[in-house]
């Protein structure tokens, strides 16, 4: 098994607010669209919560297939 990826409190707590703001439809992406998928959300706030330098896991590399 795994081990299991550890987030900060900090870095939960901004990913929360962002979830909020997405709910509400206030969410705005880079070019200024409105977010309306739930894990472009969540990805939004890992990447803001990096920004910050809060801990956050490194994103996972996807390995090519042979």
């Amino acid at each position: 098994m795994a081990p299991e990826k550890k987030y900060s409190e900090a870095a939960q707590k901004k990913v929360g607010k962002v979830m909020h703001e997405f709910k509400e439809g206030k969410l705005k992406s880079s070019s200024g669209q409105k977010v309306t998928d739930k894990k472009q959300a969540v990805a939004i706030g890992i990447s803001e919560a990096r920004e910050k330098g809060l801990k956050v896991p490194k994103p996972i590399k996807e390995t090519k297939k042979k």
